[in-house]
């Protein structure tokens, strides 16, 4: 199958025609408007989506698990961009939690006019294709991945599902969104998440206690979203997303990326990001040239 058999291409990025299409990108860009107590997660695929869908909906309403218990979490927090969004957007309850995988600049203006905010999660770029790699594997609408190699060059070239992943995060450290965006990183919510529950609630406004906080951060470990049927996609048809080919939570840590890149294609991976990122004003919290991984970010 050629790759026009599972994308289109929307200003340059190649879209999945599975879940989106040009009728659902119009209506988010000239109907859809955001309310000034909206909460947008925003991820590049695969940099811990699942997990804010999991975290949004708790810290707002202020520790309720009704709605990751009954309802999925493609409905409970839309995609702004995919076609689902039009079909659930009269069911949200304010203040709603939401999550795109688009860059900044294809953000509608209703935005920029609202006071919504802005929640962008960064994950290290080597983990990233990993869990990209094996998401391809499984998910039927989506081109096969080929060999390990040809993806790392598919990867770093852009040819995959949003473009490149260095295009994304400097498009969204290039705001002017101000004290309405927040950066925190998968590494962070790793390494401390109640910490990183208490950071999103602080800056969402919300003032939660300590036993608020600790039972969000419990209910969203990897274990419990694993088990979560509302949460795994156990829910969606095998002709979609073979979960015998690839668990879609697959395994929600750190550092995997060590299992799969040998010492050229780590040095090829690294350089590529690395020069791209040249000219910018800040810099990445993590090592990618084997060192070490750090897990704070200087935002």
């Amino acid at each position: 199958m050629s790759i026009d058999e599972f994308y289109f291409v929307h200003h340059g990025l190649m879209l999945p025609k599975e879940t989106h299409s040009q009728e659902s990108l119009t209506y988010f860009a000239q109907e859809f408007t955001f309310k000034d107590d909206d909460a947008i997660a925003v991820t590049y695929p695969k940099s811990g989506t699942i997990w804010m869908q999991e975290i949004l909906p708790l810290v707002l309403n202020g520790g309720d698990l009704t709605p990751i218990q009954t309802i999925p979490n493609w409905d409970r927090v839309p995609w702004l961009e995919e076609k689902r969004l039009k079909v659930v957007v009269d069911q949200l309850v304010s203040p709603r939690a939401l999550v795109t995988h688009f860059p900044y600049q294809l953000m509608p203006q209703s935005l920029f006019s609202s006071k919504a905010k802005v929640i962008y999660v960064m994950r290290n770029p080597k983990d990233v294709i990993v869990s990209s790699y094996y998401f391809h594997q499984m998910a039927t609408f989506l081109e096969d991945p080929g060999t390990w190699d040809e993806f790392i060059d598919k990867f770093l070239e852009g040819k995959v599902m949003f473009g490149k992943w260095t295009d994304h995060v400097k498009s969204w450290r290039h705001t002017e969104l101000g004290d309405r965006i927040m950066y925190i990183t998968y590494e962070q919510m790793i390494q401390d998440l109640p910490e990183a529950v208490r950071l999103i609630s602080k800056f969402l406004g919300k003032n939660l206690s300590d036993e608020v906080i600790e039972k969000i951060a419990n209910h969203c470990s990897f274990k419990s979203m694993q088990s979560n049927i509302m949460s795994n996609f156990s829910l969606v048809p095998k002709m979609y997303m073979d979960s015998d080919k690839s668990q879609f939570l697959r395994k929600g840590v750190v550092g995997d990326w060590k299992n799969h890149f040998s010492s050229k294609q780590l040095s090829h991976f690294s350089s590529v990001i690395y020069k791209e990122l040249e000219r910018e004003n800040f810099t990445l919290p993590w090592s990618l040239d084997g060192a070490a991984d750090v897990a704070n970010v200087d935002a």
